[in-house]
Formats: C-alpha cells, structure tokens, sequence
C-alpha cells in the first residue's frame, strides 16, 4: 500500500495513511460465511490467514488536526506479533512514519477519536520507549471513546479480553487526556461521532462533513469492502444481529446521502462511494450525481 493516500472533502483533506497489515482467520473475519464464498474475495494464506489493512485516518480541518484510530501500536512482543501477523514496523511504528508522509508530527495531532479499544484500533495511543516505558504517542493530543466502550474494555471478561489491552489506553486515562462521549456527539466542528454498536456495544464510527460533502469512516462495522453484504459479518462481533441492523441502517444512509465510505482493513480499497446492483453492492470513487 502507498504510505499515503490524500483526498479533498469540500475544504478538508483526507490522508488514509498506511500504519502497516495484520493476518487474521479468514473464518473469523467472515463468521457465517462460508470459506468457498469468502475465499473468492480474499485468499487465505497457509496457516487460513487473509491480509488485512491498518488504515487510520488523518484529517486536516483547518482548525485542527485530527486522527481516528491509530492502528497496533509498538508495544507487543514477537510471539503476540506472529499471532496476528502485525507488520508494522517504523520509527517507532508504521503509524508515525505515513503522519510525516503526510507532512505532520505526531506532536501535531490536535485530537485522537478511538472508534473502540481493541488493539488494532487503539494500539498505537501509546508508545513503547527503547527503556521500556509506555507513554502517550500524541502528547498535544486530547483522546475520545464512548463511555460505553470504555466501561466494556475493562470488564476484562474470557471472551473480549484478548482485544482489550490495557497499556494501549489506560496511560491516557492517567494523565487526564480522554473524553467520554456519551451517544451520538459533534466532537470539532465538522467531526461527529456516531455510535455503531454490534462489533463491540460501544462502538462508534465517524462522520465528516464539509461543505456538503461527507464522509463515513466505517472502522469495524464494515472493515472491508467485501463485508458489505448485510449477512456477512466478522466472527469477533459480540452482537452479530446487531452489527446486521446497524449496517442494514448505516448502508442506506450513505447511499441515500452520497456519503463517501472509508475502509479501515480493506488491504486494496481505502474509500468509496455505495452504487447498489440489485443484491451486489459496488463501489466507484468519484461522488454519484
């Protein structure tokens, strides 16, 4: 993938940037899905792992600099990394290495919005020293969940707690750096938060609007193009007929509003906008008329 990938959003920039792959179960990744119909849309590799994207967004909106999501971070060691396949690697991850493609630092980043705690998505809050220590990646930055996410994150329970590590955001609960949101909420203007529950009960995706043009960043309500069937949804969802609603939800709006949709683990598509054929949704990049 290109370290960089920039877009006009009526008077913002876009940047999806490149903060490296994971490998994950093509079962888990498609629950219900049968491995002969998801296999079409992403080959397993030998050990039944499929390629997928960690694409935070950057968004530049004149007033601040704002990032959502910020990938797996540096902090894990190399059995937890052959797991889950992280190729990442970068000064001190591949997150920060596309935020100076892109013409930033770190340092610049005005706000961090998680769209949930698991550890492809919040990984990269914090950064692991060459002494060992863990401290905030975005020092300027001010960091926003859903209260609800955050309250599930730490219930620390044998079905979610893999995902949830606590390096990745309790550091920036100690130092007075996040804000709750409690539902649907404007966060700068321009920037809202949306909550999409199903994936985990508190997640929420983003919406971005600028001079009548918007944009969805879907993180794991919809995290590849290829789930954009309503039934196929990942195994990891913790409320799969949930997440089908939501997205039943979701979908119709953003075609009805011509609302572009960002991918956040498709390995080849950062963004597109929704063209329905019949039962086959399909994607084009240029805003239907």
């Amino acid at each position: 993938m290109e370290k960089v990938i920039s877009r006009k959003l009526g008077r913002f920039t876009l940047h999806a940037l490149d903060a490296g792959r994971q490998w994950l179960d093509g079962g888990a990744m498609f629950g219900v899905v049968p491995r002969p119909l998801w296999q079409k849309k992403a080959a397993p590799d030998e050990r039944n792992r499929i390629p997928l994207a960690l694409r935070p967004l950057l968004v530049e909106t004149g007033d601040a600099l704002v990032l959502i999501d910020t990938g797996a971070g540096n902090k894990e060691d190399e059995r937890f990394r052959d797991i889950y396949g992280l190729e990442n690697e970068g000064e001190p991850s591949a997150l920060e290495d596309a935020i100076r493609e892109a013409g930033f630092r770190p340092q610049d980043v005005a706000l961090v919005i998680n769209t949930h705690l698991h550890f492809d998505h919040a990984g990269g809050n914090t950064v692991a020293r060459p002494d060992g220590s863990v401290e905030l990646a975005f020092p300027e930055a001010r960091y926003v969940v859903q209260q609800e996410e955050w309250d599930f994150a730490h219930l620390q329970n044998e079905r979610v707690r893999a995902s949830y590590l606590l390096p990745n955001f309790d550091p920036v609960y100690e130092t007075g750096r996040f804000d709750f949101a409690e539902g649907a909420a404007d966060i700068v203007p321009g920037i809202h938060v949306v909550p999409t529950a199903g994936h985990t009960p508190g997640h929420q995706s983003v919406l971005i609007e600028s001079d009548g043009e918007s944009a969805l960043y879907l993180a794991d309500l919809v995290p590849t193009a290829a789930h954009l069937p309503l039934p196929w949804i990942m195994g990891y969802d913790v409320e799969p007929l949930v997440t089908l609603e939501t997205k039943r939800t979701v979908l119709e709006w953003a075609e009805r509003e011509r609302t572009l949709l960002v991918f956040e683990h498709d390995p080849n598509i950062a963004w597109g906008y929704l063209v329905p054929q019949e039962e086959k949704p399909t994607l084009v990049d240029t805003r239907p008329g």
